[in-house]
């Protein structure tokens, strides 16, 4: 029988190790290790002197490298937050040597596909949520706590959820008769707290989305891994990182351009060159999947590839 690694597809495999330019003896980063599909790619291209570090906060995906690459010497996992990117390659002694790093965001199929996670609202599990379960609380632990404000904050901002306050008040009545604690019952509440049902969307998509974002805190963590970036590329190195959706997207989009143009100056200052502060120069436009890997994946479907490479 098959591996769960085994059966996991990695988005947009080709499209990554071309934004790469993986070299033989270069130094690269897997930012979001997930179950490797991607780590294991870069290391059959990489040679004896290569080197590829892999960081996630999921105590899954640290026993999944220990199981496939613990014997490979060119492969250093750290089980952490890519939060900590710049700290981590700072301590491997790899600052401004890196080559190459990807960031792939969000949920990792193998999460979604564990009920005992609660990521998903397809299938009954515990509504936990956490991409490090023993790190702060779960979601049925904030909904537990989390005033109305509140959670109408996280749905309007983190899912873009229309009926955010409907779903609100009706979570907070149903609270008072019973805990929040299981992901089937919260996306129950959630359908029953809608005016009507979007054509081939489950009425809980964004509220999930926006929870599970807020209890990982991704958007900080996503926005501390990139400014960390510049410093640890070395001139010529890239940038890759896949997001799922528009929020996500949206940040690495600014991030790219921002230090792409960098400093904005008035147009009668004398300055020839390269604006002040221009870190990155952007590589082509956003890729996407092809409709074979669309149809192969379809949880590819909404992938969006962004590529950067460091200036000198």
């Amino acid at each position: 029988m098959a591996t769960v690694a085994q059966l996991h597809r990695p988005v947009l495999l080709e499209e990554v190790l071309t934004a790469l330019q993986v070299r033989q003896d270069g130094i690269y980063v897997d930012a979001t290790f997930g179950r490797g599909g991607h780590s294991r790619a870069i290391l059959e291209r990489l040679g004896s002197e290569g080197r590829l570090l892999a960081l996630d906060q999921d105590p899954e995906a640290q026993q999944a490298a220990e199981q496939r690459f613990s014997a490979d010497p060119r492969f250093v996992f750290v089980r952490a937050s890519f939060s900590q990117l710049a700290e981590i390659v700072t301590e491997q002694g790899w600052l401004g040597r890196v080559d190459g790093v990807l960031m792939d965001l969000g949920v990792s199929s193998p999460q979604l596909d564990c009920a005992e996670r609660g990521f998903s609202f397809s299938q009954d599990g515990p509504l936990d949520m956490r991409m490090n379960p023993a790190v702060g609380e779960s979601a049925a632990q904030w909904l537990a706590t989390a005033s109305e404000k509140d959670i109408v904050t996280v749905l309007k901002d983190l899912g873009e959820e229309r009926f955010a306050k409907r779903i609100a008040r009706h979570l907070l009545a149903a609270r008072q008769e019973a805990p929040i604690t299981r992901t089937a019952q919260l996306a129950a509440l959630i359908a029953e707290a809608m005016p009507y049902r979007e054509l081939h969307k489950h009425p809980a998509t964004r509220s999930f989305q926006a929870i599970r974002l807020h209890v990982n805190q991704e958007l900080p963590a996503l926005d501390a891994a990139l400014a960390g970036t510049p410093s640890l590329l070395a001139p010529g190195g890239r940038l890759a990182v896949i997001s799922f959706h528009s929020l996500e997207d949206r940040r690495v989009k600014q991030f790219m351009r921002r230090e792409a143009r960098g400093q904005t100056l008035p147009r009668h200052l004398p300055i020839r060159g390269e604006a002040p502060g221009k870190q990155f120069r952007l590589l082509g436009k956003a890729i996407r999947p092809s409709e074979a890997e669309v149809a192969a994946n379809p949880r590819s479907r909404s992938a969006v590839l962004r590529v950067a490479e460091r200036l000198s």
